[in-house]
């Protein structure tokens, strides 16, 4: 018999993001971050006029980030544990919004913290490449952590058998995001890995709806 599969995301609910992101900003390219929300578009201003940034700059900050600053990115607090918890119950993977260039270097990244997981990597909506994963996979049943609204409901869209726990670990962010299961797209909207572990545990041994 299969095992069940769990695909997690990695940054904000593996990894901090937007915050190492900020401070690299913010010390060393000249730029002011304020989030809200999601909309990165409006949250990166140049300290020097405050202008905002233009889309294709902000993709070259979001660039520069990634080639050279992940080791700023330390795991949201219980993470590593939990899916090495989890891990002894179920195959997980990581399924990530990184161009592809940079898988092996967020599969690197996440050994070092203490977790080591096949890393997939994907360019937009995430429903699409999870379904290539469950159908290769072949679980007993799949459960997807995503900090973002709009994958949930991609997924859901996608692969409707698939469980989905709306997860967001940065607390800059996580009470302005759009929230996935009040638009009904997510089973369950959890902040902490500490309420989160038993609510995936008990998915995986079918006590949850």
């Amino acid at each position: 018999m299969s095992r069940p599969l769990i695909i997690s995301d990695c940054d904000e609910v593996i990894l901090h993001m937007v915050s190492p992101f900020k401070d690299w900003l913010e010390e060393t390219q000249g730029v002011n971050f304020k989030l809200e929300g999601g909309n990165f578009t409006e949250a990166l201003r140049w300290q020097k006029n405050g202008e905002l940034l233009e889309p294709s700059d902000i993709w070259k900050m979001l660039g520069g980030f990634f080639d050279t600053e992940m080791d700023r990115q330390m795991p949201i607090a219980g993470a590593i544990e939990s899916l090495n918890t989890l891990s002894e119950h179920a195959d997980v993977v990581i399924l990530t919004n990184l161009v592809d260039a940079r898988r092996d270097m967020r599969a690197e990244q996440l050994a070092a913290h203490g977790l080591h997981a096949e890393v997939f990597t994907n360019q937009g909506p995430k429903g699409p490449a999870l379904q290539r994963i469950v159908e290769d996979f072949a679980p007993s049943r799949a459960l997807f952590i995503d900090d973002l609204a709009q994958h949930h409901a991609s997924v859901k869209e996608t692969v409707p058998h698939v469980g989905r726990l709306h997860f967001c670990g940065e607390p800059m962010i996580a009470g302005s995001i759009d929230c996935a299961q009040k638009s009904g797209h997510a089973d369950a909207r959890i902040d902490q890995w500490s309420d989160a572990l038993p609510w995936l545990m008990d998915q995986l041994e079918g006590e949850a709806a």
